[in-house]
């Protein structure tokens, strides 16, 4: 994975700005450069009943304004001899200005902050955050206003995936997560959840007759599966992880306890995320971690 160009969306209604801190701080240790984004809208100056040119006029100030604001803001960082391109813009939709920008930079990583809130420390995901995760064909970095402490990376695998594509994404999953380790210095894991399906969800007699038996193949299944990613990769065994239970409740758990920085995670396409995120589980999973999230997809095919 290549860090040469970062785009930074920016929020200029809160009142600091995560993403920004975390793209400085990759931009420090891989010499990439930053093409900071602010996207501004008012509902006033959109179809009001000003005239039309007043009512540009005042767009204009505003973008302005901003401009200004955001050049001192990133003053320090081009102070640094960072490379720092900054873009204010005007648009309703920031997600649809943030996938304008993206397909005109054709950036390695696109970074934005969560919502905040003082008394949760989990994240929080807007609407934005979501689409982003959705329709961004780049890495997507979201991040987490706790402390950043820049140690420990885990990537969440499925290696039971049964089509091409999805199997082809862990692949590409561990690729990136290794090629960031050794770029950023971090320690790398490598994380399985898996749980069988409940007794109390299972009406077939004869499945329920033999659900020990059942337990005990769908373990060992998970287990040869992961046996042979990890060994594909080369991945050493005491970074690999087999988990028991539901990505939802054991992937926030291991976030605690091993001081995960970063977690990495695939989606499917455009609209659809990977199976260990389908249904329900996606959001309590993603905002309940204590930790930025990396959401991957597969290169687009061209």
């Amino acid at each position: 994975m290549k860090l040469e160009t970062l785009l930074v969306v920016i929020d200029p209604s809160q009142p600091s700005h995560p993403a920004l801190e975390r793209a400085a701080w990759l931009a420090r240790r891989s010499q990439a450069s930053l093409h900071v984004l602010l996207v501004e809208y008012s509902a006033a100056l959109d179809g009001s009943a000003l005239e039309q040119s007043l009512q540009n006029r005042a767009r204009d100030a505003l973008l302005e304004q901003r401009s200004s604001w955001l050049q001192e803001m990133l003053a320090p960082l081009q102070g640094e001899g960072l490379a720092v391109q900054q873009d204010v813009r005007w648009g309703k939709r920031l997600h649809e200005t943030v996938l304008e920008v993206a397909e005109q930079l054709q950036p390695d990583l696109v970074l934005k902050s969560a919502a905040h809130n003082n008394l949760l420390r989990r994240l929080l995901l807007t609407d934005s955050c979501w689409q982003l995760m959705r329709h961004c064909p780049f890495p997507l970095w979201l991040v987490h206003h706790a402390q950043w402490r820049g140690n420990n990376l885990c990537t969440a695998v499925d290696p039971l995936h049964k089509d091409d594509k999805p199997a082809a994404l862990d692949h590409h999953l561990i690729a990136t997560s290794q090629a960031l380790a050794t770029a950023l210095g971090m320690h790398a894991d490598l994380v399985h959840c898996h749980a069988p399906l409940p007794r109390t969800l299972l009406n077939n007699a004869e499945l329920l007759a033999t659900y020990q038996q059942y337990v005990n193949d769908d373990a060992q299944q998970h287990h040869q599966a992961f046996d042979d990613l990890i060994r594909q990769h080369g991945i050493e065994p005491d970074t690999a992880h087999l988990l028991e239970g539901a990505p939802e409740n054991m992937l926030p758990r291991f976030v605690r306890q091993h001081e995960i920085d970063l977690l990495v995670m695939g989606a499917i396409a455009r609209g659809r995320l990977d199976t260990i995120l389908i249904g329900h589980t996606a959001e309590r999973l993603l905002e309940s971690v204590d930790c930025d999230l990396l959401v991957v997809k597969l290169p687009v095919e061209k």
